[in-house]
């Protein structure tokens, strides 16, 4: 039995295919322990396995096989000791047994239940209706509630940053800040630590206030604002003269701040975000449907 490690279950499969020199599908695998992401990025874990060739139980199984072998038994022996036995009298056979009749007419009514599970399946429709109506707040009378919740969350972590900043940006929006020394940590490569707060954040938001979310990080939103509106320019010129166009695959908060550009720029367009068959995304402009 040996010990795999790997980031992935599949990763760890493979290593044990190719150490063992055989097929997946021949090996014993017990999985030791599952892969982990972690919260933005810290505490991931790797996966661990065990595997063993299948081959090596073969004598296991053996040895089993061969033991209900001796215990198999002869057909004609057993019918002829059941013949024996079912010729043998006994008291059991001498007496008569009495017939036991029940009278039912004394027995508790049960009431039909249908009403009742008709009832509660209908109550609990009620209340899956009622969970998907998002109810919207003002803005400024849960501010002060979210700038609590939100400096309570992060005043455990590791990083070293500043008091978040929670404020309005506008009747629809609210606008959380992150500076301070380590701020600069929470984007992470490529944004991906920026995408998976502003995933958490968003999500929280806008499940209990119905709002939406701003997220400033280290001016990672307003240097990606400068970067795509810098990128738009010749796309919005494109389409004055042709009247249509799209833009390139954008990645997370880029295509946001694309679609929102692109809506203030033509506001009598048709101007949407479209997903190509492999996921990527990307903000069409072309003319109204209703033309």
């Amino acid at each position: 039995m040996k010990k795999f490690e790997a980031r992935t279950l599949e990763e760890a499969y493979e290593q044990a295919s190719a150490s063992l020199e055989t097929s997946i599908t021949n090996l014993e695998i017990e999985i030791v322990q599952h892969p982990s992401k972690g919260f933005l990025g810290f505490g991931s874990k790797n996966a661990i396995i065990v595997a063993l060739l299948k081959d090596q139980n073969s004598n296991n199984y053996a040895r089993k096989e061969s033991k209900i072998k001796k215990k198999e038994f002869r057909i004609e022996e057993v019918s002829h000791k059941i013949s024996q036995n079912s010729n043998t009298p006994t008291q059991h056979t001498e007496a008569k047994e009495t017939p036991i009749v029940h009278d039912f007419t004394n027995d508790p009514k049960i009431e039909p239940t249908e009403d009742i599970f008709g009832k509660f399946y209908s109550k609990q429709e009620e209340y899956a209706t009622i969970d998907k109506i998002k109810i919207k707040h003002n803005v400024d009378n849960v501010i002060e509630e979210i700038n609590e919740n939100v400096n309570k969350l992060f005043a455990t972590t590791c990083f070293n940053i500043d008091n978040i900043n929670v404020s309005k940006y506008d009747d629809e929006t609210v606008y959380i800040e992150f500076n301070g020394e380590d701020s600069a940590l929470l984007i992470g490569k490529e944004g991906y630590r920026y995408k998976a707060l502003s995933y958490i954040l968003f999500n929280w938001i806008q499940e209990k206030y119905g709002l939406m979310l701003r997220l400033e990080v280290a001016e990672f939103l307003q240097n990606q604002e400068v970067a795509i509106h810098n990128y738009l320019e010749p796309l919005i010129e494109s389409i004055n003269e042709i009247g249509y166009g799209k833009t390139k695959y954008l990645d997370g908060i880029l295509v946001h701040i694309a679609l929102k550009r692109l809506r203030e720029e033509f506001p009598d367009k048709y101007v949407a975000v479209k997903t190509s068959p492999k996921g990527d995304k990307y903000v069409i402009v072309n003319e109204p449907r209703n033309k």
